[in-house]
């Protein structure tokens, strides 16, 4: 079975969807207070929940024609996406030790799409 490229762009839009997630998932949470109507009001989780639903169907249709082995290693790069979106809006650190992290999920996926071939 080949993986066909529209199946690999759709996994990859998954994993970028995702990671907006994830931004929103911790904008919300840094405003959440002990009251249950902060939880139900707060549009950054909503917007959050969004994303990572968005980024399942994505992702659903992405896995439905390709093989599993190459595809689910590049929504690691979700990692990569959410590392940018860190450093952009919350202003964390890019540490030495987050680059090789990154640069080992990046080789990985290489060794994984170029390794059934």
């Amino acid at each position: 079975m080949t993986t066909p490229v529209s199946s690999i762009l759709l996994v990859l839009a998954a994993s970028f969807v995702g990671s907006f997630g994830a931004a929103f998932l911790k904008s919300g949470a840094d405003r959440l207070h002990r009251q249950l109507m902060t939880l139900l009001t707060n549009w950054r989780l909503a917007l959050g929940i969004f994303f990572f639903l968005a980024s399942s169907l994505l992702y659903l249709r992405g896995i439905k024609h390709g093989e599993l082995t190459i595809l689910y290693p590049m929504v690691s790069l979700g990692n990569v996406w959410t590392l940018i979106w860190s450093r952009l809006i919350f202003h964390e650190a890019i540490t030495r030790q987050k680059l090789a992290g990154v640069s080992l999920i990046l080789l990985g996926i290489v060794f994984l799409a170029f390794g059934g071939r």
